[in-house]
């Protein structure tokens, strides 16, 4: 009886030290998958995240080192509060973001018609999605042409049709940061309506239906069944576009490089004249922290704010 208890005993360790060499084995097999993603995230994110917020208390320059970077507390901060061009570009980045519900207004009401109303769907997708994915680059270039004062085929289409004085676009300082909006607009319509092309397939077809028995009007339809339907759509893609509007940089650098007068100047461009043209990466790391912490509130007012007009 002994003996078959002591097997038995054995023989459930024995199950016990296999399973947890199994356990073991997975554990690292996951480790090793998650190792690479966890590494670069490291490197390419959070160290660089951590390095800005302790170059902030510094007067550091990229050229002279390390060596010769000294704590200088919150100066950096106190200078970037009372700078006037950073202010003018936080001014001009708050009124970048009324071109996002422009853009999703567009966007949603496009996608509206091309589910509904539209043949070859998959055509009109490709044009529309196509700017998204162009090279800011090349997109910057080619408005410049587009919106140049005297020669751009804009004015010279404005003064056939009558117009004596056409505004001067990128090279007025009241037209300039207006022709960035547009061209932004322009190139966000056709991810913006992607996305809600695939909101609008998950709304339930028998609604419509329901409506229509009804007496609803189509305005009636999209307001009351379109709109709050597609609210978890609208609200991922106002949060994505806030974070973007932070971000644009190389629209603006190749455009008008934050001119004229720093008319389209941003928070980011601010950023890196500091840090790259006059060599400031103690001031420019500050300046990035204050960039993220303005966006880390706007972000958590959208969260609190959505519980009100999202409707899941």
């Amino acid at each position: 009886m002994q003996t078959m208890e002591s097997r038995q005993q054995a023989s459930a360790g024995g199950k016990r030290r296999r399973s947890s060499l199994r356990g073991w084995r997975e554990n690292v097999a996951g480790y090793l998958f998650v190792a690479p993603m966890f590494i670069g995230t490291s490197v390419l994110v959070l160290f660089p995240i951590l390095a800005s917020v302790v170059l902030s208390f510094t007067n550091w320059n990229i050229v002279s080192g390390f060596k010769k970077a000294s704590f200088v507390g919150f100066a950096n901060y106190q200078d970037i509060l009372s700078d006037a061009i950073f202010l003018k570009s936080l001014g001009n980045n708050l009124l970048i973001l009324l071109a996002i519900p422009v853009t999703l207004a567009i966007a949603l009401t496009l996608a509206v018609l091309i589910n509904r109303y539209i043949y070859l769907k998959d055509l009109f997708k490709v044009i529309y999605f196509m700017p998204f994915i162009s090279s800011a680059v090349a997109v910057a270039i080619v408005f410049r042409v587009l919106f140049h004062p005297t020669r751009g085929p804009i004015n010279q289409i404005l003064m056939s049709l009558g117009v004596e004085n056409p505004p001067g676009w990128i090279a007025d300082p009241k037209f300039a940061l207006v022709s960035v909006m547009l061209i932004m607009i322009w190139t966000g319509i056709g991810f913006n309506m992607i996305i809600y092309l695939a909101g609008l397939q998950n709304i339930p077809k028998e609604l419509y239906e329901s409506a229509q028995i009804d007496g609803a009007s189509s305005w009636t339809q999209f307001t009351r069944i379109t709109v709050p339907l597609v609210s978890p759509t609208t609200f991922l893609l106002l949060v994505a576009g806030i974070i973007s509007s932070f971000k644009i940089f190389d629209l603006i650098l190749v455009l008008t490089n934050g001119g004229p007068g720093n008319a389209t100047i941003t928070p980011v461009v601010y950023l890196y004249q500091k840090a790259f043209l006059e060599l400031k990466t103690g001031y420019a790391s500050a300046v990035s922290m204050i960039i993220f912490v303005i966006i880390l509130l706007i972000t958590l007012l959208q969260f609190y704010g959505q519980k009100k007009w999202v409707n899941y």
